[in-house]
């Protein structure tokens, strides 16, 4: 059973990826969502043709699929009276209303909290911004590499001191992702509330607010040292020689994490076939190897420099410590582990061209959720203006006059 979100209607007025991730994941849930776009160009996200130093192939439109995955599209045009009111109309029938437009823009298109709730008093309105709704920047736009990389302290707080610029994000809409599935997260606690009280209840998550919350612990121990969160120096061993990253001969990494290193040093010892390291005095306790360090760092980064990934797989596969190779994209999507639990799904687009999403990460009763694909731009149109009630002269004429799409 994964379709928790069943009988539940969203309104999503909203694009790029922060924000209709969000609601991507409540229809991979059994959701209904009902995505407004703009009734000439659509989502903006639906002209993007690069990312990062990777064109997007035409015939899938991966980043789009991500986050629009299961929706309905209607194009439509919120500047005009009558594009507003089928707007209202659809949200009286709708749970949720959902939009990342900044505060000068809902006031501007009619779409504020109460104007909303004017046709549904029991409506959950959610908002997704880039620094909060309060503040001097609440009406200013941002992006996750801006808000939630680099304004919460994360971009410094991967930085080493001998790289000389500022990194980048990981991936394309990574504090996005991480943003959708805190928004998510929000929109079924206040639907839970709702259903327990009677009371709608607005929803508010900003990509600052989520980076600080992913820096949690690096902020707190900030704010009691007053000292800015860092990366060690490249050269710097750590105190944990197990707890650390090792290179192999072949260029590829090993990262460990025993954080209990004495008593895993003597498996350790008997992996790179050096057992008499497990009694050398300098090593024998856990005390001993934390004072002696950097030698044992050294003399494990020489062993694995001696032999390759697929060499060292083997001979881990045994040890009872907690490791794992430093993967690319490609392997991750391919792990064991990945294709057990269903992480990666099949998927096809409206023309048929097969390609594959990452899976909700929450799964229920055992089962992964299988996205569906995007929608074409204003695909469903016509069914929901008739399924309001609006009689297909009427539609004829609002599609004359660019009122809808």
């Amino acid at each position: 059973m994964t379709a928790v979100m069943d009988g539940v209607r969203i309104l999503e007025v909203a694009e790029h990826t922060f924000v209709p991730a969000a609601s991507a994941l409540l229809a991979d849930w059994g959701a209904e969502v009902i995505k407004i776009e703009h009734v000439e160009r659509g989502d903006a996200m639906r002209g993007l043709a690069a990312s990062g130093t990777v064109s997007i192939p035409s015939d899938v439109h991966a980043l789009l699929e991500h986050s629009n995955r299961g929706k309905q599209s209607l194009a439509l045009d919120l500047t005009t009276d009558e594009g507003l009111d089928i707007l209202y109309r659809l949200a009286a029938t709708c749970d949720v209303f959902l939009t990342n437009k900044l505060p000068s823009v809902r006031k501007k298109l009619r779409i504020e909290v109460d104007e909303i709730r004017a046709h549904n008093p029991q409506i959950i309105y959610v908002r997704g911004t880039g620094q909060g709704a309060r503040g001097p920047d609440a009406d200013k736009g941002s992006y996750d590499s801006l808000a939630f990389w680099c304004r919460s302290g994360i971009a410094l707080g991967v930085k080493r001191p001998d790289y000389d610029h500022v990194p980048s994000p990981a991936g394309p809409g990574f504090g996005d992702s991480i943003g959708a599935m805190t928004i998510a997260g929000g929109i079924m606690g206040a639907l839970f509330h709702r259903e327990r009280t009677g009371e709608p209840t607005i929803v508010d998550v900003s990509l600052l607010g989520t980076g600080l919350w992913a820096m949690g612990q690096a902020v707190a121990l900030s704010l009691l040292t007053d000292t800015p969160w860092g990366a060690p120096p490249a050269d710097r061993m750590r105190a944990n020689p197990l707890a650390a990253n090792y290179q192999t001969v072949d260029g590829r990494w090993l990262s460990f994490t025993c954080l209990q290193a004495g008593k895993y040093w003597p498996h350790i010892c008997d992996v790179i076939e050096q057992p008499d390291l497990a009694t050398d005095p300098r090593f024998a306790d856990h005390e001993s190897l934390m004072a002696n360090s950097v030698p044992a760092g050294e003399i494990l980064r020489a062993a694995f420099a001696e032999r390759t990934l697929d060499e060292w797989r083997v001979r881990l596969a045994d040890f009872i410590g907690q490791w794992t190779v430093v993967q690319h994209t490609l392997e991750a999507a391919a792990d064991p582990q990945s294709v057990a639990n269903g992480y990666i799904q099949e998927c096809k687009t409206a023309t048929g061209v097969p390609f594959q999403l990452v899976a909700a990460p929450v799964q229920y009763d055992e089962q992964s959720a299988v996205p569906q694909r995007a929608p074409e731009f204003n695909e469903h149109g016509d069914a929901i203006l008739t399924d309001l009630g609006i009689d297909w002269d009427t539609i004829v004429d609002l599609k004359v006059r660019g009122v809808v799409g």
